[in-house]
């Protein structure tokens, strides 16, 4: 079958649903009953199934026809907002831009920048979603995300941009150090109290310690202190609990403030990648590629 044939029949099946019953759905459309009756039987006849219980008084969806009339609204809505966007705003981003961003890099990086998007262009309506999960973006019907992960396979639906690496320091509060001192190599960390970032699976994230010839080890430490929020371990570090390793991004702010202190220059290493992600039947739409050139210039890691 040919994609278009998919597409027949669609519109007179919703405005059916939504209205209750042919005629008033051939009003609607300018059509006759008759012809608004037969574009749904013909519908029913190519799906192999009964969108409608068919009473005298009114029309009533099967389950079927409710799963697939959930469906077709989505697919009319996205066409409406497509020909809107080319015929009557030309390259101007607007509509609703659903984002989806990890929790912390969200609030403090990311969300900045999409509220200067937005004030630039008053019809764009950003929705954006804060979670560290990982979400299935086509399935989700996202628009973009920001991604921190080490994935090194990508799905084929979608397209990336890669932002950089992030940038992991040893840092502690000068409080801290005051009271315990200050580590001359990562060999002495063991010795100072530590605040670990603890895993949703009870784990705590290791360390990453650079080595001779490049090479990194991992390495789990004993924290006095587990929090399962970047935010929660960062107060934590500030308030004099000890030594933990995070990403510059996080604590930019602190680190001018000199409420926190890289103690181990020296051993500073790289993180988790950070990609812009995308579904590709998404990338010319006008509020996705505003969104997508703003985001991989200001975020782009040096």
């Amino acid at each position: 079958m040919y994609p278009s044939e998919r597409l027949k029949g669609i519109d007179t099946f919703v405005q059916a649903a939504d209205t209750g019953s042919f005629t008033a759905a051939a009003e609607r459309l300018n059509l006759s009953n008759s012809a608004v009756s037969k574009s749904v039987a013909r519908l029913e006849a190519r799906l192999g199934r009964r969108l409608f219980e068919r009473t005298t008084r009114r029309l009533t969806l099967t389950d079927a026809g409710a799963a697939f009339y959930a469906i077709c609204v989505r697919v009319l809505a996205e066409l409406g907002e497509a020909e809107a966007v080319l015929a009557a705003h030309e390259n101007e981003p607007v509509g609703r831009l659903k984002i989806n961003v990890p929790v912390a890099y969200g609030h403090m990086q990311v969300m900045p920048l999409i509220l200067q998007l937005a004030e630039r262009y008053p019809q764009l309506m950003p929705d954006i979603r804060f979670t560290d999960r990982f979400v299935d973006l086509v399935e989700d019907n996202v628009d973009l995300a920001v991604r921190i992960s080490a994935t090194e396979t990508w799905p084929e639906a979608l397209g990336r941009r890669y932002l950089g690496a992030e940038r992991l320091i040893f840092c502690a509060a000068p409080q801290f150090i005051e009271r315990q001192g200050r580590p001359s190599s990562i060999d002495e960390l063991h010795r100072y109290d530590s605040v670990l970032y603890g895993r949703a699976d009870g784990t705590t994230l290791p360390w990453r310690l650079p080595r001779e010839g490049g090479t990194i080890e991992r390495k789990p430490m004993d924290g006095r202190i587990v929090v399962g929020s970047a935010e929660a371990q960062v107060a934590a570090v500030k308030a004099g609990f000890g030594i933990a390793q995070l990403a510059t991004w996080l604590i930019e702010a602190e680190l001018r403030s000199g409420a926190l202190v890289d103690v181990l220059p020296q051993s500073a290493v790289d993180g988790l990648p950070l990609h812009l992600v995308w579904p590709l039947s998404r990338q010319l739409v006008p509020k996705v590629d505003a969104l997508i050139t703003l985001l991989a210039e200001r975020l782009r890691i040096a």
